[in-house]
């Protein structure tokens, strides 16, 4: 009965409150209805089903009335996009540590191999190598807890963890034919600790004098790591570049921004960023914010540059492509991008959780040219690559190794930039 009472009380001050905010709402768009009534009428439909489980719900004693709300949240915002979410606090600082490049770990990199969690990638120096980690190891457990495939997020936060903390992790090593031996697991006892995540990798002069560089994730250091990388280059006297956002998801909209400014004469655009207020009758008219390259470091316009791209490339990936594929400052190389032209604000909630919100869409340059939002980019020169080479390479990636027999890709990009004229030295 006093939960009975107590619902009812919080249910009221939420309607109290959202009838305020909708009345203010009114107020100050007054020529726009509110539709408070079927707001209220759905605000008071959770409530009932939130009674409902905690009278009934066999296993009530095993959920807390905040997860419970928590889980409405992340369900209301779910429901919006691929890429709009509700994240608890544990979620959001793992966001910021990947926009960062810098976290408390076992340093590996995973990915979800045939409902597996398979390791694709080891740090070099961190504790799963000195511990003797390989790629291809599946993670069969942590802490005595068995891994499952339904939630990489999870499975990764299980790996993380503060610097000097310990974890028992249970490893299925694959034999010489690939098949995993189940029957005798590996066991490793590994310390936390701080990994940095490089996101510019394997730059080195390959053969014909042509630069190459790698570009995992777009993250707060990967302009700066990427300007000494061109200036080096420059020093070399390179006659070509290669630039690989080959599965690349993207990142920071600045670091885009940041980038692109390399190649570009100062207040050239990168991109305009449409904020689609004007998709609901009841709100504003839609709103343009231009992104335009900065002053200060010019990587030299005469080298010729092609960017190598593929379906994993997405986002600021499909900026930066996109971007200097308009003003004619590269060619790009390789297969269709992914298609994300959308962008996400992360707006911070008073308990340490945050909201994920798409908030706006991108275009680059050239108004002729479709949105990248679900189209992608459709490179220059169509290149393809056996599936699964690129995560194969990445370990080599990582350690400043180019495998040219592998990258078909990367060959054929070297060949177009030695059949270009160059600059004369």
């Amino acid at each position: 009965m006093k939960l009975t009472r107590t619902f009812t009380i919080f249910a009221v001050l939420l309607l109290l409150n959202l009838f305020c905010a909708s009345t203010v709402y009114s107020q100050e768009h007054p020529q726009q209805p509110a539709g408070d009534e079927e707001v209220l009428k759905e605000i008071d439909r959770l409530m009932h089903v939130l009674q409902l489980i905690r009278k009934n719900y066999v296993d009530i004693d095993k959920v807390t009335t905040a997860e419970l709300f928590k889980g409405a949240l992340r369900g209301m915002t779910e429901c919006l996009d691929d890429y709009s979410d509700f994240l608890v606090p544990k979620d959001y600082q793992s966001l910021m540590e990947d926009t960062d490049g810098k976290y408390g770990g076992i340093g590996v990199t995973v990915n979800n191999i045939n409902g597996q969690v398979t390791i694709v990638n080891v740090v070099k120096g961190g504790p799963s190598d000195k511990a003797g980690v390989k790629v291809g190891d599946v993670i069969h457990a942590v802490d005595g807890k068995e891994l499952t495939e339904d939630d990489l997020n999870n499975n990764v936060l299980r790996l993380r963890g503060e610097p000097g903390t310990k974890a028992k992790v249970t490893l299925l090593r694959p034999d010489e034919k690939g098949v995993l031996n189940a029957e005798a697991p590996v066991e490793v006892e590994l310390v936390r600790a701080i990994i940095t995540t490089p996101s510019v990798v394997a730059a080195q002069v390959l053969e014909g004098n042509i630069g190459f560089v790698r570009i995992k994730q777009f993250m707060e250091p990967t302009a700066e790591d990427l300007k000494k990388v061109l200036q080096d280059f420059e020093k070399q006297k390179v006659k070509g570049l290669v630039m690989d956002l080959r599965g690349n998801p993207g990142g920071l909209l600045e670091s885009a921004v940041a980038r692109c400014s390399f190649f570009l004469a100062p207040n050239s655009m990168v991109v305009t960023v449409k904020h689609h207020s004007d998709l609901h009758e009841n709100r504003e008219s839609e709103h343009y914010e231009e992104h335009r390259s900065r002053s200060g470091y010019k990587f030299n316009d005469k080298i010729k540059m092609i960017i190598l791209v593929d379906g994993e490339s997405a986002s600021a990936s499909e900026i930066t492509a996109g971007c200097l594929r308009d003003h004619k400052r590269a060619v790009l190389l390789g297969t269709k991008t992914f298609g994300k032209g959308s962008v996400q604000s992360i707006i911070n909630l008073d308990d340490g959780s945050a909201v994920k919100l798409t908030v706006a869409r991108y275009y680059t340059p050239d108004p002729n040219r479709p949105t990248i939002d679900k189209n992608g980019i459709i490179p220059d020169i169509t290149e393809t690559i056996r599936s699964g080479v690129i995560r194969s390479l990445d370990q080599g990636f990582d350690e400043g190794k180019v495998d040219l027999e592998k990258d078909t890709q990367l060959m054929r990009a070297l060949e177009v930039l030695r059949s270009f004229p160059v600059l004369e030295r």
